[in-house]
Order: structure tokens, then C-alpha cells, then sequence
């Protein structure tokens, strides 16, 4: 079951909505004078995104914001695990997440985001053992038929 509180793993913005982020940052980039909210505002609403790229880039500009604003960092962390787990990295996930909960054991939001990553993890893992069980299927059949083949 999947708590509420993660809503924001499935819930993209609007491309208008987008655009505004991305017309704001990119007129400071241009100016040569780029905020950290309005960066993290950019990066927020790309992770949001359902475009692999623009998550990826998302999860770039966060990156650096968690590098160079230690101010910022705890609001950082819950969108790159966030990022991360849309990405598919769900190792940086857990890790984001992990940082998160231990400032925050409470934190109800980073608790359904662990949930997803858990699940997300399990069925991907089952998915794997399917697939690798298939493949030592395959090759079992294969090598039988050889084995009979060289046997005649």
C-alpha cells in the first residue's frame, strides 16, 4: 500500500508551469546571476517531470545546490532521493532518503518515498531472477542438445 505523502513521485507539473521555471532561470543564467531558490525551483519542477532528461537534469542542479548552498542541503535531499528513484538509481535514492530520516524520523513524506523505493526495488529484483532464470533455462536446453548431439 502506498502512502499519500509521495505524491509528488507521480505528480508532474504542467509544461506551462515548466516554462516559467525555466524562462525565470535561464533569464539569471543569462544575467550571470542565478538564485539558489530560483535554481532549486527549476530543478524541483524538472524532477517532477516525466521526461527522463529533464529529471536527470533536475537531479544535476540539485546536485550542485547540495554541493555548494550547505544551507539548503536538507531541502535538497528528499528531491534527489525523489529524482533519483524516478531515474531508476535506487541506491542514490536510498541513500538521499536514508540522510533524510535520520534528520527527520518522522518525516512522513520520506517514509512513503522509502516505501516506493522498497517496492520498486523488490519488483525489479523479481523481474531480474525471472530473467536470469529464463536465460539458465535456455542455455540448459541448449547445452542438453549439444550433449546429445555430441553423444551420437
Amino acid at each position: 500500500m502506498t502512502l499519500p505523502y509521495a505524491a509528488d513521485a507521480e505528480t508532474p507539473l504542467k509544461e506551462e508551469e515548466i516554462e516559467v521555471l525555466r524562462r525565470q532561470y535561464h533569464h539569471q543564467l543569462e544575467s550571470n546571476h542565478v538564485t539558489v531558490q530560483t535554481k532549486f525551483n527549476y530543478a524541483w519542477g524538472l524532477v517532477k517531470s516525466t521526461k527522463r532528461e529533464e529529471q536527470a537534469e533536475g537531479v544535476r542542479l540539485l546536485t550542485d545546490i547540495f554541493r555548494d548552498a550547505p544551507e539548503r542541503r536538507r531541502e535538497c535531499l528528499y528531491y534527489l532521493a525523489l529524482g533519483h528513484y524516478k531515474l531508476g538509481n535506487y541506491v542514490e535514492a536510498r541513500r538521499y532518503n536514508e540522510q533524510l530520516l535520520h534528520k527527520e524520523p518522522r518525516n512522513m513524506q520520506a517514509a512513503s518515498l522509502m516505501s516506493l523505493i522498497d517496492d520498486r526495488v523488490a519488483k525489479e529484483g523479481y523481474v531480474g531472477i525471472a530473467i536470469v532464470g529464463g536465460a539458465i533455462a535456455v542455455g540448459g536446453l541448449l547445452l542438453g542438445t549439444l550433449f546429445k548431439k555430441a553423444r551420437r
